[in-house]
């Protein structure tokens, strides 16, 4: 069997286990999210945390619920790692230094999980487990339940209450995330996937001496990494590493984790407005952008010009033989796709073309499928965008779900749409101007200033992956990727819950003859055209500087 169609296979394999949990995934996180009952357990967790899970929120209380509970987690996490040295099965490690701790601390809270060290020689057991593995749940079920407030915006009229954050939250963690880790964390043990408390162990003989290696909870961390599109990986390979990825199979279904609930998501928004139709119509967007960048990927790495390339079957330099192109570029589009930032392959040996398809995945806001609940919400502002183009060119006020699209709401998602280039932009070039964050760059040219680049785009749209020839250990990405990151996850929910409360409060207008249709194909397509012009026409010049200089040159 070729590569090119193993790779195909592969891909028709995913689709079709994509599509059997589909209905029943959404159909179930529409009952979860609509429930009016409490769970014994959470119950008990309400009353530790001293929250009243039945008191209905404005878009206000929700954003405060979000970022206090967010900031309570960044707090924990510095502090867990600044006391490392003291706790236990800390494996030796010493504490982490504070722009380190300040760094992983908002990336985990924000659901980025870039890492600037090496996980399996910096971070003991207690805190991978108790601290980062803890943060892949929590920080996933923020996501979904901003989404789902942004649902109940669109769903509910002349109420500015949006349902209540921590019921939200706790029901995402128990009745969701934890049961699927749960299976998943089962499926990865029986394929080889390690999940114990060894400490550190020498094994095999390599060139005259030994290597050291040290277990963990892999399993368990490794299935909330994909499920909750988190990204952290126990091991700097990531996976790429045999103890966290160490079969084709394995490989294939860290792929189905990191898309079947964003995938999903879109049935449970049709569900809960009332037209499984709308929900089909998000998802076409979704999967129509998805399959276009994988099918992109696959050509760049399979037949990018060049006698080695051609000889070798493709781009084979950075990806692991256990996979091959064909999956490793499935691996690569859905990790930048969604907000997960795991990799199986290094996206910095992709060719120059690929590399940029990376880059503009991430680019375009992650919404093709997106995270846990950012892709939802971030897709339905692309629609409130289209919308309005839409109602410009035929010269009517733009309607979405029975919902007037005004000043108000085009002003947030205008807003939303901004604010993440903005910061993506404005620290590359701070980057690049100053003469110290250069000494970070493994490469020059082209290929360096991709490096840069492609750092702050994860950063700031909260992907955590990186080009794999970036120094990112120095107290300015530190700092600034730590800001980039922790302004990039909650700005955007300001809007989000904003644009929520305007979209409840507003009565229902009823459809006419004049109404857009947005559960039809011509929506979607004026969707994904929408996505593509305003991600080109924000980041052209920069893709134009480095990886499309690159893969032009080459």
């Amino acid at each position: 069997m070729g590569p090119v169609l193993a790779g195909v296979l592969q891909l028709l394999a995913l689709i079709g286990a994509l599509a059997l949990a589909y209905v029943p995934l959404g159909t179930y996180m529409a009952k979860v999210y609509s429930s009016d009952r409490h769970w014994r357990v959470e119950r008990w967790i309400y009353k530790g945390i001293g929250a009243d899970p039945d008191t209905r929120m404005g878009w206000t209380a929700y954003l405060r619920g979000v970022l206090a509970f967010s900031g309570a987690g960044i707090l924990f996490l510095y502090l867990l790692q600044r006391l490392q040295g003291v706790l236990p099965l800390s494996l030796g490690f010493r504490s982490i230094d504070p722009d380190q701790a300040f760094n992983t601390a908002v990336s985990f809270v924000t659901n980025t999980n870039w890492q600037s060290y090496y996980g399996e020689q910096a971070m003991g057991h207690v805190v991978q487990t108790a601290g980062l593995a803890v943060q892949n749940f929590v920080s996933a079920a923020v996501g979904i339940a901003v989404a789902v407030a942004l649902v109940r915006g669109f769903a509910r009229a002349r109420t500015g209450e949006l349902g209540n954050f921590w019921a939200d939250l706790v029901r995402g963690v128990v009745r969701l995330l934890v049961p699927l880790a749960v299976v998943g964390a089962v499926v990865l043990v029986a394929c080889g996937v390690i999940q114990n408390f060894s400490g550190i162990h020498e094994v095999g003989q390599f060139t005259g001496g030994t290597q050291q290696w040290n277990g963990g909870a892999v399993a368990s961390q490794e299935v909330i990494k994909e499920l909750g599109t988190n990204g952290g990986g126990y091991f700097n390979a990531n996976s790429a590493h045999p103890f966290e990825n160490p079969t084709p199979f394995t490989n294939l279904f860290e792929i189905f984790l990191m898309l079947v609930i964003p995938f999903a998501l879109t049935r449970t928004f049709g569900l809960m407005v009332g037209s499984v139709r709308q929900g089909y119509a998000i998802l076409a967007t979704m999967a129509t952008i998805w399959l276009g960048f994988v099918a992109l990927m696959m050509w760049t790495e399979f037949a990018h010009h060049g006698t080695a390339l051609q000889i070798a079957g493709g781009a084979t330099e950075g990806k692991e033989v256990r996979f091959g192109v064909g999956a490793s570029s499935i691996f690569a589009v859905s990790t930048t796709l969604t907000s997960t930032g795991a990799v199986d392959s290094f996206h910095s040996s992709f060719t120059g073309l690929g590399g940029g398809i990376t880059m503009l995945g991430m680019m375009l806001g992650e919404i093709a499928p997106g995270g846990t609940g950012s892709g939802l919400y971030g897709m339905l502002i692309m629609a409130v965008i289209a919308v309005f183009i839409a109602g410009l060119m035929v010269g009517r006020t733009p309607e979405y779900l029975g919902k007037k699209i005004g000043t108000r709401e085009i002003k947030l998602a205008a807003c939303y749409i901004l604010v993440t280039p903005a910061l993506v932009l404005v620290f590359t070039a701070a980057a690049m101007a100053l003469p110290t964050p250069g000494h970070s760059m493994t490469n020059s040219g082209a290929h360096g200033f991709s490096e840069i680049l492609y750092a702050y785009t994860s950063a700031a749209n909260n992907n955590g992956s990186a080009f794999a020839g970036l120094n990112a250990d120095t107290q300015w990405f530190n700092s600034t990727l730590g800001l980039a990151m922790l302004l990039g996850r909650f700005l955007p929910m300001v809007f989000v819950l904003a644009l929520a409360g305007s979209l409840a409060g507003q009565r229902p207008v009823p459809a006419t003859a004049g109404t857009l249709r947005t559960e039809k194909p011509l929506f979607t397509g004026l969707l994904v055209g929408a996505i593509l012009i305003i991600t080109g026409l924000t980041y052209f010049p920069a893709l134009a500087l480095g990886p499309l200089a690159e893969g032009l040159a080459a």
